[in-house]
């Protein structure tokens, strides 16, 4: 049996401590908003938080976050005024909306751990979050008014 700790609730899986995080989220936890895509950590589809730091789901095996905090895009979303989740509704940033799961918690990452980031601070941490219909600009509009929510400024 494996133990994890899952957007605040602790979960005893009867799996494979080789079984990917995702899977486990998706197909045993049935926490389907984390999506699968490349399978290689190449497209940042699969983005979860492990201890606060952004993480690839499909390459993370169970037995590496035994004893960790995980949280999910259902788990962010348990806050409806959270200042990233505010900002991609304001700026409308979702087309097809595949990758935006792992682009919500990629930024969030980003900005608990930097809430004022540059440009080149953003691209890096972005770097691994592919948008297969490019709404690139939409979503650095929508990180930098989550940086101005964050910092309680209207606009």
């Amino acid at each position: 049996m494996i133990s994890l700790q899952v957007n605040g609730s602790l979960y005893e899986l009867d799996a494979d401590p080789d079984m990917p995080l995702l899977w486990a989220l998706r197909d045993l936890l049935n926490l389907t908003g984390t999506k699968y895509s490349c399978g290689i950590a190449q497209c940042g589809a699969c983005t979860v938080h492990i201890d606060g730091r952004a993480a690839q789901a499909c390459i993370t095996p169970l037995s590496h976050v035994v004893g960790k905090t995980i949280t999910t895009i259902e788990g962010l979303a348990e806050n409806p005024g959270h200042p990233v989740l505010l900002a991609w509704q304001q700026m409308n940033v979702p087309q097809c909306g595949h990758c935006q799961p792992g682009q919500i918690m990629a930024t969030s990452a980003l900005l608990d751990e930097k809430p004022n980031p540059t440009d080149t601070e953003i691209e890096q941490a972005l770097d691994g979050n592919i948008c297969r219909c490019g709404t690139y600009p939409r979503i650095r509009q929508a990180i930098r008014r989550a940086t101005q929510l964050k910092q309680g400024v209207e606009s």
